[in-house]
């Protein structure tokens, strides 16, 4: 059965191949295995292997074995490289961006995107959404983030907003906005692992 295409960018086949572009055209440097595409994106080895195929015939990614391993890039010579790149982190770019813009602020104990973008992200149609509304769970000082908003719209060409909560206040939270979240769509941030921390820092 051919998968649904998704609302956030109807061109793209599925949602697993926006996000597989957005995760390996916006860093051409990085090499990834199939292994690790399927764990950041959280599909089945399977499904991940046959979209980077389909990548590959494209030639929007390239390869080469080292030992027993497989590394994938991206082929920033492709000419559709540099457009491409900017319409999948627009479109789905958001979780990859914020994770690394908000992750490291001190004090954060959780990040969320809720909203509109969520909700076309889960799959339910309407407009496309012009901003990404973000729940920053924790106590960051505000300063920070509102500098690491700023960053990401810089980088994902759209507004970010931000409401900020302590952990105490959202878990006791009884008014209508902190339920109406609670029963929206609400993407969960991963932080970016150790290893990207450690290739960051050097």
């Amino acid at each position: 059965m051919r998968p649904q295409a998704p609302p956030l960018l109807p061109i793209f086949r599925s949602r697993l191949q926006g996000e597989l572009l957005a995760l390996m055209l916006t860093d051409s440097t990085r090499q990834w295995t199939i292994d690790e595409l399927a764990t950041r994106t959280t599909e089945p080895y399977p499904t991940v292997a046959t979209e980077v195929r389909r990548l590959q015939d494209g030639d929007l990614l390239t390869s080469h074995t080292v030992g027993r391993t497989k590394l994938l890039t991206a082929n920033d010579q492709n000419p559709y490289f540099q457009p491409l790149a900017q319409l999948v982190l627009m479109a789905f770019g958001p979780p990859l961006v914020i994770s690394e813009e908000f992750a490291h602020l001190k004090g954060v104990d959780s990040i969320h995107i809720y909203g509109s973008w969520a909700s076309r992200y889960e799959g339910n149609t309407g407009p496309t959404p012009n901003d990404v509304d973000v729940l920053v769970i924790g106590t960051p000082s505000r300063d920070a983030v509102f500098d690491a908003a700023a960053r990401s719209q810089a980088r994902l060409g759209r507004e970010v907003n931000v409401t900020q909560r302590t952990t105490e206040q959202w878990e006791s939270a009884t008014d209508g906005f902190s339920q109406q979240l609670r029963a929206s769509p609400m993407i969960d941030v991963a932080y970016p692992s150790q290893d990207a921390e450690m290739e960051q820092g050097q």
